[in-house]
């Protein structure tokens, strides 16, 4: 969250919407806190997790659509490390708003 390649002034904004769209009952937001001591990686790409039939991973110069059942299961072995990893509720609100107060 203090890692910026977005100009001056872009992150505390940002920072907020994370606050309140994590209020919304549909949305939970996960903050990987910087000290885990429970990392087991750092995410390599981003990627999105559909279903158990579709992925989609970013890259430089494609999306990548993945769709075979064991690459599958790579990106939902990864999402539930990097998910046990973060903590969530009123721990990740206090790390957003410590950021937020950091880039002020």
């Amino acid at each position: 969250m203090l890692c910026s390649t977005a100009p001056p002034g872009v992150g505390p904004p940002g920072l907020g919407y994370l606050l309140t769209a994590g209020a919304l009952p549909q949305v939970s937001v996960g903050i990987i806190p910087t000290a885990s001591p429970s990392r087991h990686q750092w995410p390599r790409e981003t990627f999105h997790v559909y279903d158990d039939r579709l992925v989609s991973v970013e890259l430089v110069s494609a999306r990548v659509r993945i769709t075979q059942p064991d690459e599958i299961a790579l990106y939902l072995t990864a999402f539930e490390q990097l998910r046990s990893a973060a903590v969530y509720g009123a721990e990740a609100r206090a790390l957003i708003t410590q950021a937020i107060d950091t880039l002020h």
